[in-house]
């Protein structure tokens, strides 16, 4: 990405600052977009773009630390963390600039002259300086370019642009390669480049999927430095780790779809209407939505083409409350969920249908575990959502939560999950090569992404499951070849 930063302003001079990483362009002045860009929620016909206004071009790398003599199971207040600091001081900050956004965007071969132009759009603290703005009228099967543009003041000229772009699906009557990615649980104090990030994302970059799902636990409040007990921690959050260098120009290049789980939502294992500290479940809702770009419905089924359909549900919003017995009532996704899942599925005429879930279906889990489909504690919805998936031809389950990479095969039914894994090896963990089960068709406690290719050769459809780990060596590959 090239990047040049130009503050203006006769007391503040002039700077010029050079970068390379990735295939952003970005030129700033007195507001900067140091979270970059999102594109998500991306359909045949629309899109849903993001972008924040900052006052730096970089999180603040030479900040203040968090107290670190703390206990979770505390839920520590702002003040105990900060340690009389202002957050703005704090190591990783990336605060936020009032001022306007708006996005320019024209289609691969059209010329930026011919770009269409969303109107100015205020930003403000009200809703993290961020700015999300929906586009319709796309085309299918095509690439579009993407301007970002922001400025501190309404009616004056443009004074930081941040560049991207992103393809949209192809219709539902097209055979085309595809090709996508997906991940799960990213910390910050985890990552494995200490300057740019996960390394996770630069090597997803080189393989230039054609869009990207986010299993959920994009952050975790209720992990130190800072704990994440009140609105403005769990902003800060947000903030930083979206700005890393890795995840800034990835995102600004492909399309992205979000779904939220546990820790981004609230802490974990949670249900609805919990709290963590003076986080609310309210709070936890409103800010993921802030924080990422997704539509109104949670529930999402989008068509890549003739080939494939992908499902994205949502699990935690109707969920039933984890220590409830167990029963045809007890429920992860909710009864409407289900039926929309069901009957969809139905219709679909896709020859792969995947449902990428933030939690498992197949497992195994660990015992002690009882959060998800594949654990006794939701054991009736479990077995009623397997057996319908298996009835189903060329049907597969990625799960994301987990922190390791695995393949399992339902021994009841036959039903396929491949496992993502986290995005970096100091992130894995919870489980054991010595756990092996004859479920497992494959099994490694890694960090790193998998990534999938449907296709046709030879007139035959076939999806490949790759597992790679953070160092981009291919761990496994799993070819299926469409019945």
């Amino acid at each position: 990405m090239k990047i040049r930063h130009t503050v203006a302003g006769a007391a503040r001079g002039v700077v010029l600052l050079g970068l390379m990483l990735g295939g952003v362009a970005q030129v700033c002045a007195a507001v900067f977009m140091a979270d970059g860009i999102k594109i998500g929620d991306v359909t045949q016909t629309s899109a849903i773009l993001w972008t924040r206004l900052t006052q730096h071009p970089e999180r603040k790398r030479d900040g203040f630390a968090f107290s670190t003599d703390l206990k979770r199971k505390n839920e520590p207040t702002e003040a105990i963390q900060l340690q009389g600091h202002a957050l703005e001081e704090m190591e990783g900050a990336v605060p936020g600039a009032a001022g306007e956004a708006r996005f320019l965007y024209w289609a691969d071969g059209e010329q930026p002259a011919q770009a269409k132009s969303t109107a100015w759009i205020p930003v403000a603290a009200a809703k993290d300086f961020t700015a999300q703005v929906p586009l319709g009228g796309l085309r299918a099967g095509t690439r579009y370019r993407l301007r970002a543009e922001g400025r501190g003041k309404a009616d004056g000229a443009a004074e930081c642009v941040t560049e991207g772009s992103f393809v949209t699906p192809p219709a539902a009557d097209t055979a085309k390669p595809i090709s996508f990615t997906v991940v799960t649980g990213q910390d910050y104090w985890k990552r494995d480049d200490p300057v740019n990030g996960q390394r996770t994302y630069d090597l997803m970059r080189k393989l230039h999927p054609d869009f990207f799902v986010h299993t959920g636990d994009m952050e975790y409040y209720d992990r130190a430095n800072p704990f994440a007990t009140t609105v403005r921690l769990a902003r800060f959050k947000w903030n930083r780790i979206y700005a890393l260098p890795f995840l800034r120009a990835f995102h600004a290049d492909v399309s992205s779809y979000f779904i939220k789980d546990d820790h981004d939502t609230l802490k974990d294992d949670c249900w609805p209407d919990q709290h963590y500290g003076e986080f609310t479940w309210s709070d936890g809702l409103a800010i993921v939505r802030e924080q990422v770009p997704v539509g109104d419905n949670p529930s999402r089924h989008i068509r890549w083409g003739k080939d494939l359909e992908i499902w994205l549900p949502e699990g935690r919003d109707f969920r039933s409350a984890n220590d409830a017995p167990d029963g045809p009532e007890k429920t992860i996704w909710g009864r409407a969920q289900k039926q929309w899942f069901f009957d969809t599925v139905r219709a679909s005429n896709a020859t792969f249908r995947i449902l990428i879930s933030p939690t498992p279906l197949v497992g195994p889990d660990r015992v002690t575990k009882g959060d998800n489909l594949a654990n006794a504690a939701f054991a009736t919805e479990g077995r009623e959502m397997r057996k319908f998936m298996a009835t189903q031809k060329n049907m597969f389950v990625i799960t994301g939560d987990r922190h390791w990479q695995y393949i399992s095969v339902d021994p009841a039914t036959g039903l396929r999950e491949y496992s993502c894994g986290p995005t970096s090896d100091a992130h894995a963990g919870g489980f054991s090569e010595s756990d092996r089960t004859p479920m497992h068709r494959y099994l490694k406690i890694v960090g790193g992404f998998l990534a999938v290719t449907v296709e046709r050769v030879d007139g035959r459809a076939r999806a490949v499951f790759r597992h790679y780990g953070t160092n981009g060596d291919l761990y496994n590959e799993d070819v299926v070849v469409a019945q």
